[in-house]
């Protein structure tokens, strides 16, 4: 049986090591609810208040971005039920000696050490990437986050 191919994620020819700003989303797999708790139905109600065990270990691994490397900044996040949206930065301020890191090792990395952590991988294959283009996309972008929960029944990754 020839297995399905699968559609490429990645812009073809982009260099995800370039410095510029990010919009990933990665989705828990079966996009089981995992991560965290929405909790009331207009009441804004912040997923990181209701982290599972799960999510506080990606809550950990996600602040750790910003620590483990230095051109990388984690501006704007949200750790949903199935599924977390980053805003990532690459400033290209890295120290001559570090290899240059990109997108792809860093959510690689990030994947790896909560998965270590919870025992197995709970990680949907790949990710989404969203090259951020100028500041009306950024502003977009982090609104879109900031207000992802209110959001949670319409969402895309909403099941029920």
């Amino acid at each position: 049986m020839e297995l399905p191919k699968r559609k490429p994620t990645r812009l073809k020819g982009y260099d995800y090591s370039t410095p510029g700003a990010y919009f990933i989303t990665i989705c828990v797999k079966d996009r089981k609810q995992l991560l965290s708790k929405i909790v009331g139905d207009d009441a804004y109600i912040v997923p990181q208040n209701n982290l599972s065990e799960y999510g506080m270990v990606c809550d950990k691994y996600i602040n750790n971005i910003n620590i483990k490397y230095e051109n990388v900044l984690v501006d704007k996040y949200v750790i949903m039920p199935n599924h977390i949206h980053l805003i990532v930065f690459l400033n290209g301020t890295m120290r001559a000696s570090s290899p240059t890191k990109n997108i792809e090792t860093i959510i690689r990395s990030f994947k790896t050490m909560a998965s270590k952590e919870i025992g197995y991988s709970i990680w949907q294959r790949s990710y989404h990437d969203h090259i951020i283009r100028d500041e009306k996309d950024y502003r977009k972008i982090w609104e879109y986050i900031d207000t992802n929960v209110l959001r949670w029944k319409k969402d895309c990754f909403y099941n029920d």
